[in-house]
């Protein structure tokens, strides 16, 4: 199955009956437009999200998020690949590229390390869900 925006650092709504359903029913997810159109690619005013200009509040969470990686040493870009590996019906992440440069980038991107404290400060400051599941990774 394809769940395509709904799972993101900004967007957990795919948590809700999606992922748990297919968890039950060993239904493996591809998740998809985990950059949330742009918006976590490059947070700024202007940056889109679900195609269209973002919102001014979701720009300034985006922003935060991106304030708690960078104090962990971590591109946001990278935290937002890794993020939906810590659901378990999750198998793969899908990620639109538009050259063999972009490829390596979110190659990359996807083997940096994301410490555990870094999800756990997202959840602190109410950035995350403290229900929703991250990826395992020791400090």
């Amino acid at each position: 199955v394809l769940l395509a925006g709904r799972y993101s650092l900004l967007d957990q709504r795919g948590q809700r009956e999606l992922l748990p359903l297919a968890a039950e029913r060993g239904v493996g997810v591809v998740i998809g437009g985990v950059f949330n159109s742009g918006l976590l690619a490059d947070p700024r005013p202007g940056a889109t999200f679900d195609y269209a200009a973002a919102p001014s509040d979701l720009v300034a969470r985006a922003l935060d998020l991106k304030s708690v990686c960078e104090r962990h040493g971590v591109p946001l870009r990278a935290a937002a690949l890794r993020f939906p590996f810590g659901h378990p019906a999750v198998t793969s992440v899908l990620v639109g590229a538009r050259s063999a440069a972009e490829v390596e980038d979110a190659a990359a991107l996807l083997r940096h390390r994301v410490p555990a404290a870094l999800w756990a400060e997202l959840k602190e400051r109410g950035l995350l869900p403290a229900d929703v599941p991250t990826p395992r990774e020791a400090d």
